[in-house]
């Protein structure tokens, strides 16, 4: 009866002390320096010295320091809970737009796209605006008299040629056929606006006023006169206009000059030249 009470008291103070000894033995093994790479790889140990440009650690369990380049490392997590910071990630590279799927022949059949018109002005480019007002007011006039032809709109246009990374500065860098394709369409409407000042022309105008009366026989006047004058801005505008296939091959090249000298000639002329194209109807 003895020897069986000595066991029983021998198995508790066991399960006891290994009670106490787990708990311990995971501090210990929770107490180690984390390096995170750059690459993903993540080693545990501890963090012995760390210089302008190394880090000298060893793993958990060794003794051999390994010096490590700290140009591959992101980040130290130490034993203590501080994080040190060695290296930010490079941001992750935009995933590239694919590229549009390919239209047939019988979609793009009969579709017409206007790119945004060149406008130079007394030698520099305009503003985007201006271009973009341009390609707008043809499409207006152009769409009323499509007949069998389909006419994308200026906004549909734009967003794939951006999307492509197309701009008027780049556009020399593709062909009409490359062009023609990225849009889906078969006609290309491609123009340029070319706008100088000239003269100026001044108005002048003059008013005069007689008032008069009789006082004892004697007139007396008390009459007087103004003038105005204003100066308008004479410009001398040309317009080039071009349509192309999806095949590079112009269809249409015609070249006039504004019959008028106002800032807004070009619109006459690109009706002008509209009604005498391939793709206008009546």
């Amino acid at each position: 009866m003895m020897k069986r009470t000595i066991s029983l008291k021998a198995i508790i103070l066991l399960l006891l002390t290994v009670t106490c000894y787990l708990p311990s033995f995971s501090q210990t093994e929770k107490k180690q320096d984390v390096i995170l790479k750059l690459s993903g790889e993540e080693l545990k140990g501890n963090v012995v010295e760390i210089t302008d440009d190394a880090i000298k650690f060893t793993y958990t369990g060794e003794k051999l320091v390994y010096t490590l380049k700290k140009s591959d490392i992101q980040k130290i997590t130490f034993a203590s809970g501080r994080v040190e910071v060695v290296n930010t990630p490079a941001a992750a590279a935009p995933a590239a737009t694919a590229a549009p799927a390919p239209v047939s022949a019988e979609e793009r059949r009969n579709k017409v796209a206007i790119l945004p018109f060149s406008f130079v002005k007394d030698g520099q480019p305009a503003a985007q605006e201006v271009s973009d007002g341009v390609q707008n007011e043809f499409y207006a006039f152009l769409s009323k008299h499509a007949g069998v032809y389909t006419i994308v709109s200026p906004r549909g246009t734009n967003v794939k040629l951006n999307k492509a990374g197309i701009t008027r500065a780049t556009m020399m860098n593709y062909t009409m056929a490359e062009i023609a394709d990225i849009l889906g369409v078969e006609f290309i409407v491609d123009g340029m606006i070319t706008q100088n000042r000239t003269t100026q022309t001044s108005y002048g105008s003059t008013t005069y006023s007689d008032k008069s009366k009789k006082d004892d026989g004697d007139r007396k006047n008390s009459g007087y006169s103004s003038s105005n004058s204003t100066s308008v801005q004479n410009y001398e505008t040309t317009m080039d206009l071009k349509i192309y296939n999806n095949k590079s091959d112009v269809i249409y090249n015609q070249n006039r000059k504004a019959f008028w000298n106002t800032a807004d000639a070009y619109k006459n002329t690109m009706e002008y030249l509209i009604k005498r194209c391939p793709l206008y109807t009546k």
